[in-house]
């Protein structure tokens, strides 16, 4: 997939000398019973549980209906920073190193620098562990829960993230105005949109399997597992 024209000869010929040795390795196999080794026919099994399984899911899934073009506009015109207002951002990420009592101090700090060198300042002259990165990321390519925030930010600003073993730094170095029209979107849209609903639909016949069904917890799993007890209860005719 996706590969360009002139890529397609020496792909495929990859591709068939990997199945050569493939099917010579499956010879000498047959030929060594190795298909009856108990760890082998344990992977087989799995691998077959797991094939089976997503099968049906996503047999599920396809009953899922395709977004239609009010569907589709709705979502173009609801989400502006991925569209009609789409910038691509230049980040510094700063990942710090801190103490929960620390991070109100950071965050002060953060506020009262003129800009991040001043900052970094702080941080090597309090001795502050600390690691730097640069990127630059699409709008698409944050993610969607931080994406309205970062479509506030101007050139320049930061923003402090609190994580378990310290802070996050984020600083918009610069950005640049790359909208896509409702036309250009379509196709990503309606896909995501589908996969959605399938993602939705798959979990509501999950869920209304594991409430058909009786479900038992041994052993430790079924101490103290919350939830244990209602999921093992056999479902109400």
């Amino acid at each position: 997939r996706n590969l360009r024209p002139e890529q397609a000869d020496a792909a495929s010929k990859q591709i068939l000398e990997r199945l050569i040795d493939q099917e010579l390795a499956l010879q000498k196999a047959d030929d060594l019973k190795i298909d009856r080794d108990p760890r082998v026919v344990q992977q087989l099994e799995a691998a077959k549980r797991e094939i089976i399984a997503r099968a049906y899911l996503e047999k599920v899934g396809e009953a899922a209906p395709k977004p239609t073009p009010e569907e589709i506009k709705k979502y173009y015109d609801e989400k502006p920073a991925l569209f009609k207002e789409r910038r691509v951002y230049s980040i510094q990420e700063i990942g710090i190193e801190a103490k929960p009592e620390q991070v109100a101090g950071l965050r002060t700090q953060l506020g009262v620098s003129k800009n991040i060198n001043e900052f970094v300042e702080f941080l090597k002259a309090n001795e502050f562990k600390f690691a730097g990165n640069q990127a630059v990321r699409a709008a698409e390519q944050l993610p969607l829960q931080s994406l309205d925030a970062f479509a506030k930010m101007k050139d320049g600003q930061a923003i402090l993230n609190q994580g378990p073993n310290g802070v996050q730094v984020v600083v918009l170095a610069s950005s640049r105005s790359q909208p896509v029209t409702e036309e250009q979107a379509r196709p990503a849209i309606e896909q995501f949109l589908l996969n959605d609903r399938k993602r939705k639909l798959i979990e509501e016949d999950v869920k209304k399997m594991r409430a058909e069904s009786k479900i038992e917890y041994v052993g430790k799993f079924g101490e103290g597992t919350p939830g244990a007890a209602a999921a093992s209860a056999p479902a109400a005719a």
